[in-house]
This record gives structure tokens, sequence and C-alpha cells, in this order.
């Protein structure tokens, strides 16, 4: 069994270089291509339709903006604070350039998802819109066996990987809690209690609590952020210049930094961009698919969105005070994930670590609540809608063994799992992309109708 989970954990540490990292990278470009560079020529509609939006209510089901704010649940967490520091310490500054980069490309990713999500999404059995990749797999791929085969992978795996990843998120909030003094098992009993009231009520609790949860949460960390910017305002631009040369030129080693390459700031940049905004892992159209919206498309300008405010926001946030406090010179690669606390008690002093700390299981939460309707919905596709009512427990038993200690083997395979999701996503996403071609056209160029009526409304100042 070692040499088989060796094996496994070879496979995956291959595929999560240079594979994974083309498939998403060129991916998004070919993609950002054949859009039409529509994250770039329609920025300024797309964010009326996405930030100008959202306090619009639905009266029917949940509105576009709060399938946004429950995707985003899942997507911003803990490793947007821990993970974008260790980019940096083997990567260089400069990961944050290549990060930014991978972003861009990954806003045509999740827009193709979240707009395939819409078009193929359908009603189960108890009238609920259900949708993601296997339903656009099945139902969208012309040779309905390998859709089929494709579409059924993807759902097991999804519904099998969010065990560990659950009991992952519960690991990573009692190793933060503890470090501020809160007891390990209190903590993660409350957590489970509060993401069991919320995850069990349904899309429609999920969205109602994420919709306030994930603009205070986001807001705070920005606002904590913004302080600790303007304490170190005079480093700033020395800062950016560092960012901006490391990622082009090699870094010699500094203080606690052990030196990088141009490979490596590609490389680790890239990988916490995909980690991060999720673009190419099939989970966004999974909650998008509930939205009550009159043209994929315009869901699918959530998905740009979504990989903004992720990206080039939140982890934006965490890579620049990471450089401009020094945290980043101080530290090694081993205790990188400790970063942002240094950073934010160089100005907050004693209060820094609490307040990220708090903020940090606020993120958790809000991952494990999307985390188990996405598991739960996988498993409902597999084998029906009352084995997932029934399966989704499972997730808070494995919540339980991340507080306890448990599944440390199966942790080794969670990279693999990940892969596993991109590689058979991605090829629902390029068989398909060329409906979502169409639902472009559709969309821009159709006389009376969606963008060509909203910008003769606005013409004309209704």
């Amino acid at each position: 069994m070692t040499k088989i989970g060796d094996a496994i954990v070879a496979m995956s540490n291959w595929l999560w270089g240079p594979p994974l990292l083309i498939l998403l990278g060129c991916g998004g470009l070919f993609l950002t291509i054949r859009f039409g560079f529509l994250q770039f020529r329609y920025i300024g509609y797309i964010f009326s339709q996405t930030f100008g939006k959202m306090f619009k209510k639905t009266e029917d089901g949940i509105s576009p903006f709060q399938a946004c704010t429950a995707s985003l649940a899942a997507c911003v967490g803990a490793s947007n604070i821990a993970g974008v520091p260790v980019a940096i310490a083997f990567g260089g500054p400069g990961a944050l350039v290549w990060m930014w980069i991978l972003a861009f490309m990954g806003c045509a990713t999740k827009f193709c998802e979240i707009a395939l999500g819409i078009k193929y999404r359908e009603k189960n059995e108890v009238g609920e819109w259900v949708g993601g990749p296997m339903y656009y797999m099945k139902k969208g791929i012309k040779n309905k066996k390998l859709g089929a085969a494709l579409a059924f992978i993807f759902a097991l795996v999804m519904m099998f990987e969010n065990v560990p990843s659950a009991a992952a998120q519960m690991v990573s909030a009692i190793q933060n809690a503890t470090s501020i003094g809160l007891p390990a098992m209190g903590t993660g009993i409350a957590i489970i209690v509060v993401v069991a009231l919320v995850a069990l009520g349904g899309i429609k609790r999920i969205t109602a609590v994420t919709d306030k949860m994930v603009p205070i949460m986001v807001i705070a960390y920005v606002v904590g952020g913004l302080i600790v910017l303007c304490a170190n305002v005079t480093a700033l631009p020395h800062a950016l210049a560092v960012i901006v040369k490391s990622a082009f030129t090699p870094m010699a080693p500094v203080g606690g930094f052990a030196g990088s390459t141009i490979a490596a700031a590609i490389q680790w940049g890239a990988a916490r961009g995909a980690y991060s905004n999720e673009a190419g892992d099939g989970a966004a159209p999974f909650i998008h698919s509930a939205a009550t919206v009159d043209h994929p498309v315009r869901q699918g300008f959530f998905g740009v969105f979504e990989v903004f405010v992720d990206t080039m926001i939140v982890c934006t946030f965490t890579g620049l005070i990471c450089v401009v406090s020094g945290a980043w010179m101080k530290i090694d690669g081993s205790n990188a994930a400790t970063m942002p606390g240094i950073a934010f008690s160089s100005v907050f002093g004693s209060a820094g670590p609490i307040f990220l700390t708090v903020l940090i299981l606020i993120f958790v939460v809000s991952t494990l609540i999307v985390l188990v309707q996405v598991g739960t919905k996988s498993a409902e596709y597999c084998f029906g809608y009352k084995f997932g009512q029934i399966f989704r427990y499972v997730y808070f038993v494995g919540m339980f063994l991340g507080i306890i200690g448990g599944l440390e083997f199966v942790y080794r395979f969670l990279d693999f799992f990940f892969a596993l999701l991109i590689i058979s996503n991605m090829i629902g996403v390029f068989m398909l992309h060329g409906d979502v071609v169409q639902l472009i056209k559709e969309f821009f160029n159709t006389p009376g109708k969606y963008y060509l009526k909203d910008i003769a409304e606005k013409k004309g100042g209704k």
C-alpha cells in the first residue's frame, strides 16, 4: 500500500508541475482568444452587471449575486492567506505577477464553466435547479458514451474528494485557533454546528448566509490589509518594483529567503492562482446553476467577478503585505504561512494574529458550507437524490476527523484527486466551448435583447 501511495503522490507531483499549469494556462489563453478577449473588451459592462447588481434581489429562486457569493465562499478560504506566502517563499515576490497572469486567463475558463452550467442545468426530483460539469458533459458531448463516462468520473471523484478536503479545512482552522489559545475540540465542534445549521438548509439558506458573510469577510480583510500598506506606504514603490523585476529575473538569497529562478516564480505563481480561484476545477457551476438569470452569459460574468475578487483583491493584498512589511525576507519556506501574521503584528501588535485568525476561521466556515453542498450534489448525480441527502453527513465525519487527527493517509492523495477533477472538467470545457461561443454571439448581437437592450436603456436614461 505504501508503494502505491508513493506512486500516486509522485504522479500528483508531476501533474502539478508543467502538465496542469500548461493545461490551465494555455487552456485559459485558448478560451480567451476564442471568446474574443471578452474579459478585457467588456470589462466595464461586466462590472456593471456584477458589482453594479450586487443588491438586486429576485422573487423566484436565488439571485445571480447570491450564487456568486456562495461560489466565492468556496474559493476565498484560508489558502488565500496561507498559500500566497508559500508561493512567495519558494518562487519569490515575482510569483505574484504570474498569479495575476493566470488569473486573467482563468477568467475565461470560469466564465465558460458557469455559462455551460446554466445552459445544461435541469430540475431534480424535488424541483431544484441542479447543474455542474457532469450535466454539461453528459448532455452536451456528442459522443454520449464518452460524455457519460467523463460525467460519472468527475462526480464520483468530487463526491469522495470533498471528504478529506473537509478534514483538511478543519485542520487549518484548528491550527490557527490553537495558535491564539482557543481550544481545539471546542472550536472544531462550534464550526461543525455552524456549518450544519447553514449547509443542511439547502441552497437558499446557504446563499442567504453567504451573501452577507462573504462581503463582510472580504471587506474586513482588505481594510486590515490597507492599514498595513498605509503603515508601510514608503516601501510600496520599491516592493512593487521587486515584484515585477523578480517575475522575469532570478533572485539571489536574502535573509530567510533562499532565492528563486524565473521557472520557480512561474510555477509557484501559476499554481497558487489555480488553487485559489478554482478556475477549471468545475466547482463553480454547481452553485451558479441554481441562479435565476435570463441568459447563461450574464451569469458567466460572475465567473470573471469571482476571479477578480479572489485573486486580484484577496490574494494580492496577502502578497503585498508580505512584501512591503519585509516579512518575506524574515521567514524561510518551512514557516511561510506565518508571513501575514508577522505583517499584521508589525502594525496591530498582539491584536494582529487574533484578527487574522478570526478571519481565517470565518473563511474556513464559508468554504465548508459550500463544500458540503457541492459534495451532496455530486453524490446525488451518481446515486440519486435520497442517497445525496444521506451522504452529506459523511462530510461532517470528515470535519470531525480533522479535529481529532484522521485521514492523514488520504491527505496525500488530495492533489491527485484535484488534478483528476481539473483534467476531466477541462476536457468537457474544450469539447463544448463552441456552445459558449454561440451563446456569446447570441447575448451580444440579438437585436432588442440582453446586451443591446441594456445599452439602449442606459443611453435612454432608463
